[in-house]
């Protein structure tokens, strides 16, 4: 299983990056896929997540200028951001997640960097 994360970078504060996760080794659309990020000494929270019906969810932080999208076809799931802010500032992580009646997985990436600064 792999969740090769990339278009993390740096942005200048109102600019805009396009993340890319690229999963593969398992049935991509029967998963729920999420974004999570993590900045330095605080927890990894929730940005956005899209279930294999399509159906979103975003962390308030983010509502109205970011959006995840997926691609079922190229096992690519997206996260356009938009406005950024040095808030924003983390690394940046993909998830893959099933659940059924006995089991629980969950497969993550190694993250990318995104740096909102002027």
């Amino acid at each position: 299983v792999q969740l090769v994360e990339s278009g993390g970078g740096l942005a200048q504060p109102g600019g805009s990056l396009r993340l890319s996760c690229a999963a593969s080794g398992f049935i991509f659309s029967s998963y729920t896929m999420s974004w999570y990020r993590q900045a330095p000494g605080k927890e990894r929270e929730l940005v956005a997540a899209i279930a294999n019906s399509g159906s979103t969810n975003y962390g308030d932080s983010v509502k109205g200028r970011f959006t995840i999208s997926r691609d079922n076809a190229e096992n690519t799931v997206y996260l356009q951001m938009n406005n950024l802010q040095p808030e924003d500032t983390a690394v940046y992580f993909c998830k893959a997640r099933r659940t059924d009646f006995l089991r629980d997985i969950n497969y993550w990436g190694q993250g990318t960097q995104v740096t909102v600064s002027s």
